[in-house]
């Protein structure tokens, strides 16, 4: 196996071009299904470095193949290469340059992270036992994503193990993160629409009040997760919208709610929609109201195999030292690497890109956001060093 020092030559001496492939992605971000000149700009920059690709696998997405001078196991790694429909707030020079659309979740760096691994890679094939195969995937931020799309286009053929990461603010440049088991929840959302019948404010009792069916219907919500939810499964249902009437003496003739339900297992995540639907039925039936409801099924939660979380702490300690290791609590948002995770073995990964002295501290998401790009070093010594150890370990064993 290669040394530690010399990796960490090899990308260090690629970590300019990382930065300055970041910056460039991040000047021209293209939304979730949209990334087609981001997608032929990553191809130029792949084969430049001399890699084998396939382009539009499952929309936009970009598969590179790297094979090693000596056989082994195929170990994907992935990326994930879309942007959001935020206006970037911040002042520097690599800022938006496209209205209303940012890299405001770190795809930019996973992108350009990705991009060294395939150069590290291609300079060094005489050291890879068996294939790495590099994923560059659309359309993680929305659902339905790029993940299933790209599974489908035979992304996963042969694989034997996978791993990604993702650049984390909310924890702190320097540390890395993961756990076994659920690691991220499934994320569902509804919309709720209750038809009452309007009426004069004075005079509710010609009425059906479809604001005092949605307030009960929201206090009703709160006891699925309190009684309905077996305490030890970490679940949430949120609502998050209630729009509802015009002025202050006309009883609403309609009402819609929308929100969220997070979980971390398929018995519960099903559970709730089965208890959430029947409230939604009781409740407006209990007052005589007509109602829609539309559950939208998100992704399913990110469970870690254990046996390669239990890698992903043997390399980060070898890698970082114990100290820059965390064993992660459970965390409710949703990515679709998830999906990977149900077809071969692998793990998820944060890795800390928080770092107040550069201003990377807002929240994922937010105007201003940014990362500490040194991580980006640690990120791809961190897959490098779970692929190899994965691959030395079968080797070892065959």
């Amino acid at each position: 196996m290669q040394t530690k020092d010399f990796v960490e030559r090899e990308l260090e001496m690629l970590f300019p071009k990382m930065v300055r492939w970041r910056r460039h992605l991040h000047q021209y971000p293209e939304l979730s299904f949209h990334e087609r000149v981001t997608s032929s700009w990553i191809a130029d920059q792949l084969s430049e470095l001399g890699c084998d690709i396939r382009t539009g696998v499952g929309g936009h997405g970009i598969i590179a193949i790297i094979t090693g001078d000596k056989p082994g196991p195929v170990v994907a790694l992935r990326a994930d290469i879309d942007a959001l429909p935020i206006q970037d707030e911040k002042s520097c020079d690599y800022a938006s340059k496209v209205p209303n659309v940012m890299h405001a979740c770190g795809h930019d760096g996973h992108t350009a992270t990705m991009l060294a691994i395939a150069a590290y890679y291609s300079s060094n094939r005489a050291l890879i036992n068996g294939e790495r195969r590099l994923l560059f995937q659309p359309a993680e931020e929305v659902t339905p994503g790029g993940a299933l799309p790209m599974i489908k286009d035979g992304a996963l053929e042969g694989v034997d193990a996978i791993y990604g990461v993702h650049l984390w603010t909310p924890l702190a440049y320097g540390l890395v993160a993961s756990k076994p088991g659920p690691f991220m929840s499934a994320a569902d959302e509804f919309v709720i629409d209750i038809i009452g019948r309007g009426g004069h404010g004075g005079l509710p009792h010609q009425a059906i009040d479809a604001i005092m069916i949605g307030s009960t219907l929201v206090q009703s919500v709160q006891s699925i997760v309190s009684r309905s939810v077996n305490p030890l499964q970490p679940a949430v249902v949120s609502i998050g919208s209630f729009q509802a009437g015009s002025t202050n003496n006309i009883i609403a003739e309609r009402c819609r709610l929308k929100g969220t339900v997070r979980s971390f297992d398929e018995q519960t995540r099903w559970m709730i929609h089965e208890r959430l639907e029947s409230l939604v039925t009781h409740v407006c039936q209990m007052h005589g109201a007509e109602f829609d409801y539309q559950m939208r099924i998100g992704y399913p939660p990110v469970v870690n195999d254990e046996t390669e979380a239990e890698r992903f702490f043997k390399v980060g300690e070898r890698l970082f030292g114990s100290s820059s290791v965390i064993r992660s609590e459970a965390i409710t948002v949703a990515e679709d690497f998830s999906y990977y995770l149900e077809k071969v073995p692998g793990c998820f990964i944060f890795v800390g890109a928080g770092n107040e002295s550069c201003g990377a501290t807002f929240s994922h998401h937010h105007p201003k956001f940014d990362i500490e790009e040194n991580a980006m070093l640690k990120a791809a010594r961190l897959l490098i060093g779970m692929a190899d150890d994965y691959a030395e370990g079968i080797r070892a064993s065959s």
